[in-house]
């Protein structure tokens, strides 16, 4: 059984965020990660027990096939695109993320650099030498109807000039 891989510590973490405890809808659950063997793969697992409901939780990732390079906050991921987010849930984040950048400019720098970060993964889905993100790299009902809703945002230039412009708004900030 292969798991899906969690390329860095971070997309992790933002998966955990996005999937909320199935019983009560909490997720404000405090995980601890270790390494760990199963069915015979070594494996990333991320338990923790809700506070909202008592329940168990336990989510396996896959290793990278090679370590991803941490270069600044929030490092997602390598040059290869995501297995646990599909290009429309990353574009979601993006908005997100966008929608709710604060007055105080630290921290609507490290608001923005989450929104530049995840339109930089919805590129990779980008095969090389194509335009736009294939209909197959929106594989959840989440992704599908953020792509559903506009399409044309997941062509290869506009994404470029939403990521340049966070990337500026970034700046300004005088984050990093």
């Amino acid at each position: 059984m292969a798991f899906a891989v969690a390329r860095t510590r971070d997309e992790a973490q933002l998966y955990l965020e996005l999937h909320p405890c199935p019983d009560c809808g909490s997720i404000e659950t405090p995980w601890e990660h270790s390494l760990i063997e199963a069915d015979g793969e070594l494996a990333i697992s991320y338990a923790g027990t809700c506070p909202g409901c008592t329940a168990e939780r336990e989510y396996l990732f896959g290793l990278p096939e090679r370590e991803t390079r941490v270069n600044g906050w929030p490092t997602f991921g390598g040059p290869e695109p995501s297995e646990l987010l599909d290009a429309g849930q990353w574009m979601a984040v993006a908005d997100r993320a966008a929608a709710a950048v604060p007055t105080e400019p630290v921290e609507a720098g490290r608001v923005l650099a989450v929104a530049r970060a995840a339109v930089d993964e919805v590129v990779k889905f980008v095969p090389a030498g194509q335009d736009a993100v294939p209909q197959d790299e929106f594989w959840t009902p989440e992704g599908r109807a953020v792509r559903d809703a506009e399409p044309g945002r997941f062509r290869l230039d506009r994404l470029l000039v939403v990521r340049d412009t966070y990337h500026d708004l970034v700046r300004e900030t005088g984050a990093r």
